[in-house]
């Protein structure tokens, strides 16, 4: 059974076809040269594993939601937010369209 949430992107079998390529890439960031790799050449690196224009358009803007929608799976995905810079927290304000302070900020009053 499948639920319909407004504004999620559900990680089926339809996205993890859409986002073989890039899932590929990410989890080729396991090893340290890879990374190296994709820092010196994201371009190259990208067209290396065969990333499409959307999946190139939404790793270049470094916006999460733009590589989950292009068909990224999450935990593939860290890896690469790691690679810029990335934190959960980050992700999070990303995720609700907040700022990260807003988003730490609701974190703290959430857990108070």
């Amino acid at each position: 059974m499948q639920q319909d949430i407004p504004g999620t992107i559900v990680f089926d079998g339809t996205q993890a076809q859409k986002g073989l390529a890039l899932n590929r890439m990410c989890f080729s960031f396991n090893s340290a040269d890879n990374r190296a790799a994709f820092l010196k050449d994201e371009g190259g690196y990208c067209r290396k594993f065969g990333l499409n224009d959307e999946q190139r358009a939404a790793v270049k803007s470094r916006s999460v939601l733009k590589m989950i929608e292009a068909g990224g799976n999450v935990y593939y995905l860290a890896k690469l937010a790691g690679i810029f810079g990335l934190n959960v927290q980050d992700i999070g304000a990303q995720q609700t369209g907040m700022s990260v302070e807003e988003f730490k900020s609701k974190l703290l009053s959430a857990g108070a």
